[in-house]
Order: structure tokens, then sequence, then C-alpha cells
């Protein structure tokens, strides 16, 4: 179902015919780890994130040395893809989340520098694939891989990235790749599910909470018990960052599953209203139809299975009317208040503080 053009809410999306194991060293002799390699490419237009993460940029620019290391034999090779891809580079989450962690705990090691890097790998391999399911046509303001290249490529690029990701996550230790490939199978298990309940408009909500908890839920979880297991932290640090990033990761795709059907691609720079059409049912449509009679629900899904586009509007109006898009937000909220308690297991610290920072602009997001 694609969702009609609104003024002020979304734009139609476009239709789509469808030996590298040197390592940087994260710190020098002094040890502060260094800066990153200048980017061949302009950096991307600045974002809220950003000026929050500020304090951190010098470690993160220790792991884009790391990831600009790792895939230079590739770019080598494939240039316009791989400067491509560096272009609509996402929001680095998942490494500022270990990297607060593990500090939160009271230190880093080369360690975590690596791993941020392998765990930010393997989020961008999910993303080329999920644009491929999705049939996504832009993200981060530029043309996705498989709108550009097509989908074999789309493909095998995540794939390359995914398997380096490993490679990568080897030089570490056993542990790491346990962790991570526990994480990785989670995220795949995740988007197989939800794959096979396309169109399945009556989600109990139980096993919708059970997609995305692997899907997204699984690799920040992943990042953060990385941060606490590599820094040395106690066991209930551990827990605590595991629980942490669950409920991050479960709150952000929630508002993320809000914002395709209210968003606005000029900001949000990717393809929205996607869920719809591929018959994805989000947490505003299984609270709706758990709202409505029989007779109502059974039209409403029929609705949405036919694909009605002109009835967009309608179909936001029914969720606002049910109540739904603010059950979900309450949704989120709940989960980012078990995040915020998480964070009690750390002592204070001002890394500490950038976690909690990252509750709130987790639920004020429009992007």
């Amino acid at each position: 179902m694609r969702p009609a053009t609104r003024s002020g809410l979304r734009s139609q999306p476009t239709t789509i015919h469808r030996d590298t194991d040197t390592q940087v060293n994260p710190h020098d002799s002094h040890g502060s780890p260094p800066h990153a390699s200048p980017s061949p490419i302009p950096a991307p237009p600045p974002r809220k994130i950003d000026s929050l993460l500020a304090p951190l940029a010098e470690e993160l620019a220790a792991v884009e040395a790391v990831l600009h290391q790792e895939l230079s034999p590739y770019r080598e090779r494939f240039p316009e893809l791989l400067n491509h891809l560096q272009a609509y580079q996402g929001k680095r989450l998942r490494p500022a989340l270990l990297l607060l962690v593990a500090r939160s705990c009271g230190h880093t090691v080369p360690a975590h520098y690596t791993l941020a890097a392998v765990v930010e790998m393997i989020h961008t391999a999910t993303l080329i694939h999920d644009d491929v399911l999705d049939e996504a046509a832009q993200r981060r303001h530029l043309p996705t891989v498989h709108a550009r290249w097509g989908n074999k490529t789309a493909i095998l690029l995540g794939d390359l990235l995914f398997t380096h990701a490993f490679h990568l996550a080897a030089s570490v230790d056993q542990r790491a790749c346990r962790l991570i490939g526990s994480a990785t199978n989670r995220v795949c298990a995740g988007e197989l599910l939800q794959w096979a309940e396309r169109g399945h408009w009556h989600l109990p909500e139980a096993k919708y909470l059970r997609i995305i908890d692997d899907k997204t839920a699984a690799l920040t979880e992943c990042a953060a018990q990385l941060g606490a297991v590599y820094a040395g932290g106690t066991e209930e640090m551990v827990q605590a960052a595991c629980l942490y990033g669950r409920s991050l990761g479960r709150a952000f795709q929630i508002i993320d599953d809000l914002l395709d059907l209210t968003g606005r691609e000029d900001t949000a720079g990717k393809t929205l209203g996607t869920d719809l059409i591929q018959g994805k049912a989000t947490l505003p449509i299984i609270h709706a139809l758990s709202q409505m009679p029989r007779n109502e629900a059974e039209e409403f899904c029929q609705m949405l299975q036919n694909g009605q586009s002109e009835r967009y509007s309608y179909i936001l109006a029914v969720l606002q009317r049910q109540g739904s898009l603010e059950y979900a937000r309450r949704r989120a909220e709940e989960a980012l208040h078990t995040a915020r308690a998480a964070l009690l297991a750390f002592p204070p610290s001002t890394h500490r503080d950038l976690l909690d920072s990252l509750i709130d602009w987790s639920l004020q997001r429009n992007v």
C-alpha cells in the first residue's frame, strides 16, 4: 500500500523496478585515540545527535579510523560504491553506546574501538539489506545502494560487510565472536519472522515486541554488553548494560515505526511509508485493531490489504481516533523508563549522563 502525497506528512515513495588483518591501534603512547583519516567525500549534514555526542568526538574518530582502514582494500576495488556508502553513514549510535558504557564502567581499551567498528559494519549491512526488502529508494537524503546499483550489488555488499565484521571480531577473541554472532543471529531471525508475518495485521503485540527486540534491540544490547564486558565491568554492570541497550533499542524501533506513519521524508532523508506497503503490522496498527469491533476491524484490515493509497489519510485518522499513535508512544516511554533505571548500576559520571541524554533524544527524534 502506497501512502498518498499529503502536505505536511510525506511525499510519494519512489517506485523501484526492481588481505586486511592490519588494524589501527586505537591509542597512542599516551592512551588517547587517534584522529580518523580524512574522508574522501564531504561529511554528511549535521544532526542533533552529533552535538549530543560531541564530547565523544575523539573516540568516535578512532572508530572511524578503524572502519576506514578495514574497508580501504574494498574502496580501492569499488571506489564509487564504498564512497557512496560512507556518504550516508548512520548516526554511529551503536559505537557511541559501546564506548559510553565502557567509560561508565571505568575505562576503554583498544578492543573497544575494534568492536565498535565491528558493530557498525553489521548495522550498516542490515540497513543495506533492509532497503532491498522494503524497496526503499532513499536513505540519508541519497539513493539507496539497491536503487542505484540494483538488488544483487546491495545484497553482495551487505554480505561483504557481514563477513568482514566477523573477520575483524576474530582479531579480538573468541568471546567477542560468540557475543556478536549471537546478536547477529537474533537480528536475522527477527527480520525473517517479520517477513513471514507480513500481511498478518492481527499480529499479537507480544510477537511484535519479540520481532523488534531481535531485529533492532539485539544489536544495541550487544553494543552495550561489549562495552561493559571489555571494560571489566561487574556482573551487575554487564546485566544493566544489556537491559539498557535492549530497552533503548525497543523504544528506538517503536518510534521508528511511528515516524514511518507520521514523519516527513524531507526531514527523515529516507523513504517512509514502507511498513504499510510491505504489509508489516506495527504497534499502532496492532493496537487499533485490538480496540475495534470485529466487523470494523475486518473492514480496516481489508483496506490495509488492498493498498488503497488514497485512503492513507483516513487510516491515520483511524489510528488517532483509537489513540493508537499515543499508545505506541507510551510503550516507547515505558521502555525508556526501564533503560533509565538500568543506569543506576553505574557510578555517576559525565558518560552516564550522556547515556541518560540518549534516552531523551530517542523519544524526541524526528529522523
